[in-house]
């Protein structure tokens, strides 16, 4: 059985933010400079909750490791 891969659509849906491309995009736009210089998962924007997600999710390689690695190259770069 494949693993499922998650865009970053199901990600945001998955976080509880507005999924919609704009949204998204204006959700990077604002809180891209927080994030520099730390990991996605610890930037300060995140709920406890949301931080928690994504830190499991990059640390156990999880079905959305790969939707969070995206979010933190277009967040963190």
């Amino acid at each position: 059985m494949e693993s499922p891969i998650h865009s970053l659509v199901d990600l945001f849906k998955q976080l509880g933010l507005p999924h919609e491309p704009a949204a998204i995009e204006a959700f990077i736009a604002k809180h891209r400079p927080q994030c520099q210089g730390c990991a996605i998962q610890d930037a300060p924007m995140w709920t406890p909750v949301q931080a928690s997600f994504l830190r499991e999710a990059i640390e156990d390689d999880a079905d959305w490791a790969i939707a969070a690695e995206s979010l933190t190259e277009l967040m963190c770069r």
